[in-house]
This record gives C-alpha cells, sequence and structure tokens, in this order.
C-alpha cells in the first residue's frame, strides 16, 4: 500500500468521564507504521517489502502471533473490536509529543520544522478529522498489540486489504494508559476507593511517598485537585473510574471540565523533563527512592530539588494557591464561551505556572496573592473573542504568548 503523509481521515468524537477520545478507520499497515508499545514494534523491511518485529516480548509470544498471523491470512478474517492507541506518546520522555516539541520550540531548537504530533480539527460541517502528519511511532498500543503486531506476520495480501477500528486518544499520559490497559485486561476487584490512595491503579497508600515516581506523584495530586474543598478545579478534572455517590455530587457542581491528563501532565512538567527516564532510574538497582535521580541527567524543571527532596506538600501548595488566583483572575469572570475554560486554556495556565515557579520557590513565597499579582495584567483579556475563536493545535500557544506578552514575561 502507498501511504502518503500527511494522511487524515474522518473520526467520531466520544466523550466519557476520563475525557475525549476519537474513533477511526484506519489501514492496519498504516497502523503498524506509525504504532510501538513499550515491548514491541515492527519496521518496514529495507526492500520495502514486509514487515519486522522489534521488541522484547517477540520470543515471548512469538506462536500467538502466528496463530493471529494465520487467521488474518484466512478470506474470513474479521476482527470488530478496536484498537486502542494513545496517540503523540514519546517513549523516550514519556510526554506527549506536542509538550516536547513546545519545549523544543521555545529553547530554539526546533526552527522551522513541522509537527509531528496528531491532530484533530473540527470542519465547517460539524465533523472531526484526524490527521496524522508522519510515520513517527508516536502512538502507543494500550490495548490490542497482539492483534495488530500479528499483521506484520500475515501475507502482504491479508495485510493491505485490512481496515482495523482504532480508539484514539489525544495526549494521554502512561499514568492513564496503564489505568485504560488495567481496567481492560483484569478481572481484580474495581478500584472503588475513591477519596483515598487508590489512584488509577496506583496503590499509592502501599508505597512510601519516596517511592513516588514523577506520574504517581501528579496523579495523586490531581486527585486531589478534583475533590479538595479549596481547589478550583474541585469537581472540574474528569475522572475514571465508576466514581461513588460522593465524587458523582462533586462532578455535578461542575460547569466545566478538563481531563485528569491535562492536570498530570501540567503539574507533572513542574518536576520532571523526562518522567519515564526518571522512572526507569527509580526501578534500578536497590534503593527506589527520589534521590537516586541525584546521580542522574541534569534537568532543569524549576521545582525538581523540591521532587527529589520529598517536598511535595511545597509543590502541592504552590500549585493550589496559583489555580485560586488564576480562578480570581480568568476563569470567575469570563464568559460561558471563553476558551480559557477549553483544555487548550487549561493547558495555557499550566504553561504559565512552570515559567514562575523558579521564581516563587526561590523567592519563598507560593501564596495565591503573589501569583494573583503577576497575573491581574492579563485580567482584560477575552478569551472568547474571535482572535481567539479558531484556536486549536496552535491555541495553546497563542493563548499562552497573550497572557505572556500581558504579564511581562
Amino acid at each position: 500500500m502507498d501511504i502518503q503523509f500527511p494522511v487524515t481521515i474522518p473520526a467520531l468524537r466520544v466523550d466519557q468521564r476520563l475525557g475525549s477520545f476519537y474513533v477511526a478507520v484506519l489501514p492496519a499497515e498504516l497502523l503498524l507504521r506509525v504504532c510501538a508499545s513499550d515491548r514491541m514494534s515492527a519496521s518496514l523491511n529495507a526492500d520495502g517489502v514486509g514487515y519486522s518485529l522489534e521488541g522484547t516480548q517477540r520470543v515471548i509470544q512469538d506462536k500467538r502471533l502466528s496463530e493471529i498471523a494465520a487467521y488474518i491470512n484466512r478470506v474470513d478474517a474479521a476482527f470488530p473490536n478496536s484498537i486502542i492507541v494513545a496517540a503523540n506518546y514519546d517513549r523516550e520522555t514519556g510526554f506527549d509529543q506536542t509538550e516536547n516539541e513546545d519545549i523544543a520550540a521555545e529553547e530554539g531548537e526546533q526552527g522551522n520544522a513541522v509537527s509531528s504530533a496528531w491532530s484533530v480539527q473540527m470542519s465547517d460541517d460539524g465533523c472531526h478529522k484526524l490527521t496524522i502528519p508522519s510515520e513517527a511511532k508516536l502512538a502507543a498500543v494500550i490495548d490490542g498489540q497482539h492483534r495488530l503486531f500479528s499483521f506484520a506476520k500475515a501475507n502482504p495480501e491479508a495485510l493491505q486489504s485490512m481496515n482495523l477500528i482504532c480508539s484514539v486518544f489525544i495526549d494521554l499520559p502512561k499514568a492513564l494508559q496503564a489505568q485504560i490497559f488495567a481496567t481492560i485486561n483484569s478481572t481484580q476487584k474495581r478500584v472503588d476507593r475513591s477519596l483515598t490512595f487508590e489512584l488509577f491503579g496506583y496503590n499509592v497508600s502501599d508505597e512510601q511517598e519516596e517511592y513516588w515516581t514523577p506520574d504517581k506523584l501528579a496523579v495523586f495530586f490531581a486527585r486531589k485537585l478534583a475533590t479538595d474543598t479549596d481547589s478550583p478545579l474541585r469537581g472540574r478534572i474528569m475522572v475514571a473510574p465508576k466514581r461513588d455517590s460522593k465524587l458523582e455530587k462533586i462532578a455535578a457542581e461542575a460547569t466545566w471540565r478538563i481531563s485528569t491528563a491535562v492536570a498530570v501532565d501540567g503539574i507533572m512538567r513542574l518536576y520532571s523533563s523526562n518522567p519515564k527516564r526518571d522512572a526507569n532510574l527509580m526501578r534500578e538497582g536497590d534503593a527506589h527512592t527520589r534521590d537516586v535521580l541525584l546521580e542522574g541527567p541534569k534537568d532543569k524543571s524549576p521545582l525538581r530539588s523540591a521532587y527529589i527532596e520529598g517536598n511535595d506538600a511545597v509543590i502541592f501548595k504552590m500549585v493550589l494557591n496559583y489555580l485560586k488566583a488564576a480562578d480570581n483572575v480568568f476563569w470567575e469572570n469570563a464568559n460561558e464561551g471563553s476558551y480559557i475554560f477549553r483544555t487548550i486554556g487549561v493547558q495555557a495556565i499550566f504553561d504559565i505556572l512552570r515559567k514562575l515557579a523558579s521564581d516563587a520557590f526561590e523567592e519563598r513565597n507560593i501564596s495565591s496573592g503573589y501569583f494573583e499579582k503577576i497575573l491581574t495584567p492579563a485580567k482584560e483579556i477575552d478569551f472568547s473573542s474571535t482572535e481567539f475563536q479558531n484556536a486549536s493545535g496552535s491555541g495553546r500557544t497563542f493563548i499562552r504568548k497573550a497572557i505572556e506578552n500581558a504579564i511581562g514575561i
């Protein structure tokens, strides 16, 4: 199959409690080119004929892959169930690709390079279009990797004739990828201690805080922000899985919402530029504690030292007080249609915190009043005006720069 990038196809948006995802029909061969898991990936052979599998799982599951491939070769083969992927997941850093490209652009490393991140746009007729810019392997397979990678062993004719249903999450952090996988593939008793430390498959109550990896801490903080009576994001962070009556009541009070992914990424970037690397370092050897990161690669994240030293209370207090200031300046009096309530708006607000956090930490002033004084010059920006109406893709950067210009950073 001659696949020409960028690839743009229709997609259906599905809104659920965790957030939104998109259902699309994609050629199996296209998915082979752009998908990977932490354990397996497929590569087109040098002669352009056939695919080779790479990864630690190949030998262990080779028999199973061959059996599925034999089924694919049959004229009556059918796969009506969905392959679930998380688009824009960078396996090297643990962040989504959009985050990495934004950082690279800010640091002058990207130049005028075209973004490789997957994106979804809404057309004039109200339909959604999913765009895959290149064959960069930025789609992490959450569920269905054996089905998908078995196509690498199938006959070329069978491979090229099959389309697959695909559920695509955009910018979903690794912590929630693991949660979805566990929910789909486990028969364990469901997580119902919603107001305790069992969060998204991370039973942190069984582990001391000094052992918490960056994503585990961020998920914990996001959960607190979603339920804390003092938090501006109370009820506004969509959570999975099943919620108890208390959480249902909290969520019902919110007039706008963001996904857990937005909060987790926004928090995590405060103390880690590469959470996957950090998690790997903390899982090597015998220590497993955060102080092993002192010997790791340098990381310029503003609250890095606070994280390594276990100063979690300071990190959370800064985030909470900053969000209170953002609520007073941006959210409290904004028009209903304002983009400051949307994902790109909240992401931009977290981006501003990352720029302010270092000075606040060094000055030992993390009060809401400190942040509100800085943000107040941006209070008059109308994020529902026409200049923000087409905000998507670069909308986050557009909003962030508007705030930066107003507050002088």
